[in-house]
């Protein structure tokens, strides 16, 4: 199996790394030159990573091709690569639908839309696919947990939260700042933040099978300190903002 990136950014420099780490038989990873800086550093660091010339040298020499590339760039560039009937072609591109890929690649090539998030260079989080691929799915398992989806409709709104990543980011800094101006030193404040929001998160996936709803309810004792922090952010409308901002993303992305 030979991998092909078109885009090197962040998602690129993620997913090669969780495939790099992993137990996933390859026999190369070839990137497109597009921002060098961070194709040269994964050349550096691993092995079987080389750099195209251009971007159809990486569709004739690969039969899984990545687009990882902005919206914008893919509206601009796909229509002029001449892909195979036999490429597996991956798409990372968050608003071209499938419709629109197909339209652009013009083989009967199978196509998958994805969506894979920085964690998944440790190996983490989930990766919603669509339309389901046998071959795909045990691809991401071996680097995430994939999450197959029937309706490319549905997608929109996995699209729509992983808009939440700054947001949760944000959250960590905001407390972790709140402990350093009472005192606390910066390095100790995000350890403490962070372990806090990972232990959290791990309890969270082990009762996944639950309604959270049970995890808000446990967490929570009568006039506890729990009780009074979730209270006064409903009070707030904190929760409702954060449903209005997904609603603002989905949106966006239905005017696609």
């Amino acid at each position: 199996m030979k991998l092909g990136f078109i885009g090197s950014g962040k998602i690129t420099s993620s997913v090669v790394t969780g495939i790099c780490r992993s137990n996933l038989s390859f026999n190369k990873i070839i990137l497109s030159q597009r921002s060098k800086s961070v194709s040269q550093k994964l050349k550096k660091k691993f092995k079987k990573i080389s750099i195209a010339k251009d971007n159809q040298e990486i569709l004739n020499s690969c039969n899984w091709i990545f687009l990882a590339i902005t919206p914008s760039v893919g509206q601009k560039i796909i229509k002029n690569l001449k892909f195979k009937s036999n490429h597996t072609i991956i798409s990372f591109i968050s608003t071209m639908t499938l419709p629109q890929l197909k339209k652009a690649i013009k083989v009967k090539a199978k196509i998958i839309r994805a969506i894979p998030l920085p964690p998944i260079s440790l190996k983490k989080g989930p990766v919603p696919i669509f339309p389901p691929n046998r071959k795909v799915k045990n691809f991401f398992d071996k680097i995430g947990t994939t999450v197959e989806i029937n309706n490319e409709k549905l997608s929109k709104n996995f699209w729509s939260t992983s808009g939440m990543m700054a947001p949760f980011y944000e959250l960590l800094s905001t407390m972790s700042n709140w402990l350093v101006k009472r005192g606390v030193k910066r390095d100790k404040a995000q350890k403490y933040i962070t372990s806090l929001f990972v232990a959290l998160s791990e309890d969270a996936v082990v009762n996944s099978n639950k309604d959270l709803k049970f995890l808000v309810k446990e967490s929570q004792t009568p006039k506890g300190l729990n009780e009074q922090g979730v209270k006064e952010l409903r009070k707030a409308g904190f929760y409702r903002s954060i449903e209005k901002t997904l609603n603002s993303i989905l949106k966006r992305l239905n005017k696609v």
